[in-house]
Parts: C-alpha cells; sequence; structure tokens
C-alpha cells in the first residue's frame, strides 16, 4: 500500500511555493507519490471549490515537481483527452527524460462538454477517446513508423521521440462508473476513482477480478482519490467539509451501492424491581445520512505486473482522512 497527496494547482491555492516545496515536504515526510487533475477551461465544483478558475497545466506542473524531488511517484488524476495523443506522448516522453521513470498517466473521459466544444470537439466521443490514447500511446512509446487509424485518430508513419525512460509509462484509468472499472480491467493498467463509498469500491474490484481471471489479463492496480479534510480532531476536520454540498453530490449519482438498511431499534420496557411501575423506552431511529467517516483509509492494490516494456505500476493512491465513504452513503449512483 502506497500514499500520495493531490496538489494544489488549482484554484485559490495554487501557488508556486505550495506546489514545489509542499511536494519536497511530501517526499521528506514518506508520501509515495503526488497527483494533478486536468482541465483547460476550468469550472471549480460548486460543493468542493470557491469559485476561483486558476488552473495550473497538469503535466507542465509534474514536469516542475519532478525537477525539485528525487523519488516521488508523478500522476495524472486524471488528464482528459483534449490534448492529441501524440502530443501527449511527446510530453510524457520529455518528462521521464529530464525527471526519471516516475510518471503515471491517469486518464478519464471528462465531465464537462464546454471543454471540448472550446476546440470543436464537441462531438467528441470521448470514452472511445481514452481508449484510443491508451493504444496510441503504448505503440509510440515502443514503436516507430507507426501506422494507425481508428475513426477518431489517423496518422502515418510516425516515430515520436524520445522514448519514455523505463519503458511504457503506465496508463490507468480514472472513474467510478461500473463502465470505467471494467474498461480499467480490459486494457489499462491501473483503476483509480475519486469519490466513492467502500462497498461501491469493492463491488467494482469483484467485477474487475472477474474480468482478468477470465481474459488472463493481470488485475490492474487500485486506487482511490478520496475528499480529505485533516486536523488535530474529527470536529475541527468537519469545519473544512461541505458535508451538505458533498450529500447533494452523493445523492444524485446514480451507480452507488446501497448500504442496508438498519432497522430501527425496538422499543425497551423495564420494571422497578420493588414495584410494578414500568417504564418504555422510545426506540431509536437509524443513524442519519449526515454522518461522516473521518478515519484513514486506503485503498488495496491489486498486483499489477505488465509487459516487460512497462514500467511496474504498483502505487495506490491516496488518502488520509477520509470522508468518501460517509459522503456517498444513501447515495444511489
Amino acid at each position: 500500500m502506497k500514499f500520495g497527496l493531490l496538489l494544489p494547482h488549482f484554484g485559490e491555492q495554487a501557488s508556486r511555493e505550495k506546489l514545489l516545496e509542499g511536494s519536497k515536504l511530501a517526499e521528506a515526510k514518506g508520501f509515495d507519490s503526488v497527483w494533478v487533475r486536468d482541465h483547460l477551461v476550468f469550472e471549480p465544483h460548486g460543493e468542493m471549490e470557491k469559485p476561483n478558475r486558476t488552473f495550473y497545466d497538469a503535466l507542465t506542473t509534474l514536469t516542475a515537481i519532478g525537477a525539485v524531488t528525487e523519488k516521488l511517484e508523478l500522476g495524472t488524476g486524471s488528464l482528459i483527452p483534449f490534448r492529441h495523443p501524440l502530443v501527449t506522448a511527446l510530453m510524457a516522453g520529455t518528462i521521464t527524460q529530464l525527471v526519471g521513470p516516475r510518471l503515471i498517466l491517469g486518464f478519464g473521459a471528462g465531465t464537462f462538454d464546454h471543454e471540448f466544444e472550446a476546440i470543436g470537439w464537441g462531438d467528441l466521443d470521448r470514452v472511445e477517446a481514452v481508449r484510443s490514447n491508451a493504444e496510441i500511446l503504448k505503440r509510440v512509446f515502443t514503436e516507430n513508423d507507426v501506422t494507425y487509424d481508428d475513426g477518431i485518430f489517423s496518422f502515418e508513419n510516425v516515430t515520436i521521440e524520445p522514448k519514455p525512460v523505463g519503458g511504457r509509462v503506465p496508463f490507468w484509468y480514472c472513474g467510478a462508473t461500473p463502465r470505467s472499472a471494467r474498461l480499467a480491467a480490459e486494457y489499462a493498467d491501473g483503476w483509480m476513482p475519486g469519490r466513492i463509498s467502500l462497498a461501491t469500491m469493492d463491488r467494482r474490484i469483484q467485477k474487475m477480478r472477474e474480468m482478468t481471471d477470465a481474459s488472463g489479463r493481470p488485475m490492474p492496480t487500485v486506487a482511490v482519490i478520496p475528499p480529505t479534510s485533516i486536523e488535530e480532531t474529527r470536529e475541527e476536520a468537519l469545519q473544512h467539509v461541505n458535508v451538505p454540498g458533498l450529500l447533494a453530490w452523493a445523492n444524485k449519482a446514480k451507480f452507488a451501492v446501497k448500504p442496508p438498511r438498519v432497522p430501527s431499534r425496538p422499543s425497551r420496557t423495564w420494571r422497578a424491581s420493588s414495584s410494578s411501575a414500568t417504564r418504555t423506552r422510545p426506540s431509536r431511529r437509524s443513524g442519519s445520512s449526515r454522518r461522516w467517516a473521518s478515519s484513514t483509509w486506503c485503498s488495496t492494490s491489486g498486483s499489477s505486473s505488465t509487459d516487460s516494456s512497462s514500467r511496474s505500476s504498483s502505487s495506490a493512491a491516496r488518502c488520509c482522512r477520509s470522508c468518501a465513504d460517509a459522503g456517498t452513503r444513501g447515495a444511489d449512483q
């Protein structure tokens, strides 16, 4: 099991000092990895973030952090496919040449249509574009004179140099839906959801194991990036969490595993030994969905051997004091 941090490269917290000095401190304290998100036209998530549209580019940020650290793995959680995959291939290969074989490329389809409409890709099948990126990157990282055409991207006799140091860069699929887990089991080296309950995550992992057992593929590394808030006490930590906003998000989600209903306790009746009087204690209601967990938890890692051209991608992101599990209780995603 490994631990990483999502970096403050967006919104009001984005700053050179926090990114570079914070990453050096994370390495000194024993964290295994640091992670970035990805947007082109950033719109803050209302339930979690203040309305500041500052957003430092994901791969540029990781390059700078790699230059001031030695061992931290550098991950994207996740890139969205608004770049041509050949551009991503060149950037990824360059990063590894400059800072070593520490990069993990997590990809997701993205949430917002406007980011793709802005570059004329509004009709793009983004889920299929992620698959295209996986296939193209795999080939141009290890081959020369590549010809490719899948109906989304096409090119002939392309060679991208430099190749990544250490072999093919691990490719992870990021997302919490059942389909995202299935796609990770089908062609990715790892799977990483964000906000997800432990019960939902367990069900996704079971499905992935069924698929990889049947196909003979290695089980992808499993990781998670949950919302976190860390303070000396649970009460202090919760002061920084928008509980109503996260609950509203959770209850709009469509594919979560619902927790079992907790039955109300029956009324209790007892008698005083010295009299015949009886007292009835009212039954308690089952626990409220506003109850939040603050214990430390982490993802489980599947064994993640890859082919000889691929570096191991066994680092699992990602957690500290987590609100994610309780935050999706009662959700219908």
